[in-house]
C-alpha cells in the first residue's frame, strides 16, 4: 500500500467519514482552510491512480467512493512508522511518548485495561 501525502490523507479523511462524496461536497466540509476546487480534485485524481477510491459516475459528475478501508491504511501505515521509527517496537513507540510527557501513567493503566479486556473476549 503506497503512503500518502498529508493532502491525500486529509482527503481520504472526508471520504472516509462521508463515505464518499463529489468533489463539490467535500469541498464544503473540509473543516480547516478550504483548498481550490482544481487542487481537491487533483489530490482525488491522485488518490484514484494509487488505487484508495473509485470514481462513480452519476449524470455528469463523479461520486468518489473509498476502495481501501480506514482500519486498513492505519495499520499499515502505523507498521511502517513504528518499523522506521522505534525499530519495530511498540514498546519504544510508548516509551518515547510517555517521556515525552504525551501520555500520562492514568492512561497507561487505561490502555493496559483495554489490552486485558480485549484478551479476555
Amino acid at each position: 500500500m503506497e503512503k500518502l501525502t498529508q493532502q491525500e490523507e486529509e482527503a481520504m479523511q472526508l471520504i472516509w467519514r462521508n463515505r464518499g462524496g463529489f468533489i463539490k461536497e467535500l469541498l464544503d466540509i473540509m473543516p480547516e482552510e478550504k483548498v481550490p476546487y482544481t487542487t481537491l480534485a487533483s489530490t482525488i485524481k491522485n488518490l484514484q491512480r494509487k488505487g484508495y477510491v473509485k470514481a462513480v459516475k452519476y449524470a455528469n459528475a463523479y461520486r468518489y467512493e473509498a476502495m481501501v478501508d480506514e482500519e486498513e491504511y492505519k495499520k499499515s501505515f502505523m507498521s511502517g512508522f513504528v518499523s522506521e521509527y522505534f525499530k519495530n517496537s511498540y514498546k519504544e513507540l510508548v516509551s518515547f511518548f510517555a517521556k515525552e510527557e504525551k501520555i500520562s501513567a492514568d492512561e497507561l493503566d487505561e490502555i493496559i485495561r483495554m489490552i486485558k479486556d480485549h484478551k479476555n473476549n
